[in-house]
């Protein structure tokens, strides 16, 4: 029985535990729902039509489009870490009561979506879900990019990509490593190091409307204030009061429709679309 010292095995065994805890603290990020999981039979209730988009390296991408007749707005909607698109039921219909047709995407290795979600993956799915707007002649001006939870970091780095009518943040944060110091101090940031907002936000000109729960035990309402505080001008900052990290929609009531009413108005009167 080969014999290996104690100098070599234990170096190699705290090496291969750091990068099996690295692994799955990252992986732990996404929580993904592959179809049949979720409510696929709601489909015809929100009168949305299938979209499947090619993504530039192979992936094939589902969604759904929602129209809203004589919309001056288009947004681009980007989930948070779980589920799939049919989760997002209130959502869709809360948009496209307020003023806007919406394409909301399943990222790699959601719902019908092929692929794993990976953070490089994910900003190249968000980047095919635009051009696929683009492509059915949407312009720029018109596309608003709403992210919610983690979508919030895809949503602002295609932002800074990409020029857009608007960005609406939904329970945002500064970077998955702050979130991971909240849940896991000192460790925590020690295994995750993605979805870094703050650099690329300095870089967005497009209005940009903030929305958060104050009683968010998920993400620390404190890390959506300094994403805000990064952020240019013109800039608003929503405080749902009561409201916890999945339950925005639900707790701001009519207030929630209404208020992306007004954004969309505001939009307009300022010569966006």
């Amino acid at each position: 029985m080969l014999r290996v010292p104690g100098s070599i095995a234990w170096p190699v065994i705290a090496v291969f535990t750091c990068g099996a805890l690295y692994y799955f603290a990252n992986r732990s990020i996404y929580y993904p729902s592959k179809y049949p999981e979720g409510f696929w039979d709601m489909q015809h209730q929100v009168h949305a039509t299938d979209v499947w988009i090619d993504t530039q390296d192979g992936v094939r991408l589902h969604a759904w489009f929602v129209a809203r007749e004589g919309a001056r707005w288009v947004t681009l909607y980007l989930h948070g870490n779980a589920g799939n698109i049919t989760h997002r039921l209130p959502h869709i219909q809360e948009i496209v009561a307020a003023g806007s047709s919406i394409l909301i995407l399943d990222y790699r290795g959601y719902g019908k979506s092929s692929g794993r979600p990976t953070e490089k993956g994910l900003y190249i799915d968000s980047e095919a879900a635009f051009a696929h707007l683009l492509g059915m002649g949407y312009r720029a001006n018109q596309i608003i990019v709403h992210g919610e939870s983690l979508g919030t970091a895809v949503a602002v780095d295609l932002a800074s990509r990409q020029p857009c009518a608007a960005l609406i943040l939904e329970a945002p944060f500064t970077s998955a490593n702050d979130v991971a110091g909240s849940v896991l101090p000192i460790l925590g940031p020690l295994l995750v190091h993605s979805y870094n907002s703050v650099p690329k936000m300095r870089t967005i000109r497009a209005p940009k409307l903030f929305i958060q729960g104050d009683h968010d035990k998920i993400i620390p309402p404190r890390l959506g204030q300094a994403l805000y505080a990064a952020a240019q001008s013109p800039k608003e900052f929503w405080v749902v009061e009561g409201a916890g990290h999945n339950d925005i929609l639900e707790t701001a009531g009519p207030r929630y429709r209404q208020r992306l009413e007004r954004f969309y108005g505001e939009l307009a009167a300022d010569g966006h679309g």
